[in-house]
């Protein structure tokens, strides 16, 4: 076995050996700068997008210095769903699982949706780690259940999500329950600006992180299709017979038109499954279980429940309707293109997006236009040769009128005279363009 290039960092001779497990051979450029600094208990901002391996950015050097002959909760991390929340708990559980003296390990999963009194009796016995959401740890913390002012370290994930869902104030609350001291880490794909004043508040000179050596997956190609008044789920249905995809994550805005959509699909002979944020736990694990066994190959989902989970080899992301949001998305197509792989991202467009794709390409990325055409992709003209159309058909229209003599007297039938003009002027101004 080659040795990993994570022996450079002041790690424990245990943890090398757990990274060996892992498969890890080279940190990701945010492990490099984070993993280091995270030792020596500086406080973090890490802003990176989805699939950037930031959550072993804190996890290894977090868990490296678990103590775990204290019965302290030493290390607290925050994440804003539950299925994220589950997914760093995994994480957590790998690394203890590869561990020498696993038996000495306590970490616990604290969310909502699970029995809390049976969650409270687990909780007699402070774990050295809690993975969980804001709410319910925060509600476990004012019951005096968990004692955290020794805790050393605190992680916020997805932060913008949680300034997004109004989370920030349970963390706040939080917080003044710990130890001035504690070293904190924020994690999230864009710093907003209404998330300054908190960070200001709790940071101590804080490492700022910011990874944007690419704006999306290099092997990833983003595809535009116009709508022009066709339903998205007779779209989609023609898309999937062209692309035949092994996994394909279709997005919609919100958990009406998601649950509208899968049951269009579904009707279309698709195999159909639905994540969003309106599902109960159970729903939740059965899907999530469901979409690991390989029993979809679409999977309809919203922007907030897909932020929280980890699907392995998606090759397609359909935008059945586009974001309002740069950063969601990125976070969409982020989703495929993986590790290296390739991956395509397909969006409807209508008018009302134009704005947003225009500044995606501002910020560097490029778009291919399609439609399908008897069940082959066929090339279609970008969006902006219309827009470039009705523009000079405006400039000409607006100097035709600049020609027009206006009568001194006014009399009957003046407009129309002028209006014929107008349209003698039009022509001649086309034909000398059409010429040149």
């Amino acid at each position: 076995m080659k040795k990993h290039l994570f022996r450079q960092y002041a790690l424990e001779d245990w943890m090398n050996d757990v990274i060996d497990g892992l498969g890890f051979y080279e940190p990701t450029a945010i492990q490099a700068k984070v993993i280091p600094e995270a030792l020596k208990g500086k406080d973090v901002i890490g802003q990176s997008e989805t699939g950037s391996g930031k959550t072993h950015a804190f996890l290894l050097p977090l868990l490296n210095q678990i103590d775990t002959t204290s019965q302290t909760t030493q290390v607290i991390l925050t994440a804003p769903t539950r299925e994220l929340a589950i997914q760093i708990y995994d994480e957590v559980r790998k690394i203890i699982e590869l561990s020498p003296n696993e038996e000495e390990w306590n970490a616990k999963l604290i969310i909502g949706g699970t029995d809390k009194k049976r969650m409270i009796d687990k909780l007699k016995q402070n774990p050295h780690i809690i993975v969980g959401t804001p709410g319910r740890i925060l509600d476990l913390v004012e019951q005096g259940v968990i004692s955290i002012y020794s805790t050393k370290s605190f992680v916020m994930d997805e932060t913008d999500l949680m300034l997004e869902l109004g989370l920030i104030q349970e963390i706040d609350k939080i917080l003044t329950n710990a130890h001035p001291s504690i070293q904190l880490m924020v994690f999230s794909a864009t710093i907003p600006e209404k998330l300054q004043p908190f960070l200001k508040k709790y940071l101590h000179s804080p490492l700022y992180v910011k990874i944007d050596d690419r704006l999306a997956p290099e092997k990833l190609e983003h595809r535009l299709i116009d709508r022009r008044h066709r339903q998205p789920a007779d779209l989609i249905k023609q898309i999937s017979e062209v692309i035949q995809p092994y996994l394909a994550i279709i997005f919609t805005n919100g958990k009406e038109h998601a649950n509208e959509l899968a049951q269009q699909l579904q009707e279309q002979g698709l195999e159909v499954g639905l994540i969003h944020g309106g599902l109960n736990q159970r729903e939740r694990k059965r899907v999530l279980k469901d979409i690991q066994q390989l029993k979809y190959q679409y999977i309809v989902a919203t922007d907030l429940a897909a932020r929280g989970i980890d699907i392995k080899g998606v090759s397609h992301v359909i935008n059945a309707a586009l974001p309002k949001e740069e950063s969601f998305y990125l976070h969409r197509v982020g989703r495929t293109a993986r590790a290296g792989m390739e991956g395509t991202a397909i969006s409807l467009y209508q008018e009302e997006d134009i704005t947003l794709i225009q500044k995606l390409e501002k910020k560097g990325l490029t778009f291919s236009f399609y439609d399908i055409v008897q069940g082959e992709w066929r090339e279609a003209k970008p969006w902006n040769v219309r827009q470039k159309r009705i523009r000079t058909e405006n400039e000409v229209e607006k100097q035709a009128w600049q020609q027009v003599r206006k009568p001194k007297k006014v009399k009957p039938g003046y407009k129309k005279k002028m209006k014929n003009q107008q349209q003698k002027v039009k022509r001649k101004i086309q034909r000398s363009q059409f010429k040149k």
